[in-house]
């Protein structure tokens, strides 16, 4: 209890009022550093969030650009290489619904469709796609960059081939695909046979020998 007291005589004491002042003063500049160090360090943590998560996105939309180029031309594809496509585009169609972008999955939805499209055009007008490419190039950008704007166009697409889907021409359009589908692996199985076909020679018959017969004696 005396400890008690002596402590808070020496605290209400005029000499010790400096000294009280100077550790006031110390606390709060630590306090302050504190506080302006975990602002900055939170700063620069979610700028490193930041950056990565727009290399990553640019890294799936860069990819899905290649899967459209590559769909430009797919009628040229073997059947090896167009499974190796679809399962790419596979890939990269769940990791762009995973992006943290608003609306990715509505945009992977529409990139599918679209992919589909070219594909089906590839086997009609062959390699005349540079312009649906450059479109499809420019919306994914253009929905990096502006999300909800994008996403608003994606949708009324979505819903305009929903609305087309359901007429008989549809219907008509997947068996010419599936034709189309068949006529290309039979005319690549074609040409991988010739390949393989062994060559037959033809040995030239040997030579007769030619009998003398010797007169008799």
């Amino acid at each position: 209890m005396n400890l008690l007291n002596e402590f808070l005589a020496w605290l209400g004491a005029p000499a010790t009022r400096p000294a009280l002042f100077s550790a006031l003063v110390l606390f709060i500049a630590m306090l302050a550093s504190g506080i302006l160090a975990a602002f900055i360090a939170r700063r620069a943590l979610r700028g490193i969030v930041e950056q990565r998560d727009r290399e990553g996105k640019i890294a799936v939309i860069a990819a899905v650009i290649d899967a459209a180029a590559e769909a430009s031309v797919w009628n040229s594809l073997t059947p090896q290489e167009q499974v190796l496509s679809d399962r790419a585009v596979a890939q990269t169609e769940l990791l762009m619904r995973l992006l943290p972008i608003r609306g990715a999955d509505v945009a992977a939805s529409w990139a599918s469709h679209e992919l589909r499209e070219l594909k089906r055009r590839s086997a009609t007008f062959g390699y005349q796609l540079e312009p649906a490419v450059e479109e499809f190039r420019d919306r994914l950008i253009e929905w990096q960059k502006r999300p909800h704007r994008a996403r608003r166009g994606f949708l009324a697409d979505l819903n305009q081939w929903k609305l087309v889907q359901r007429t008989p021409e549809s219907a008509l359009q997947d068996n010419q695909d599936t034709w189309v589908a068949v006529q290309h692996h039979e005319r690549f199985s074609a040409t991988h046979l010739e390949g393989i076909r062994p060559t037959t020679t033809e040995t030239a018959p040997a030579a007769t020998e030619k009998l003398t017969v010797s007169p008799r004696l």
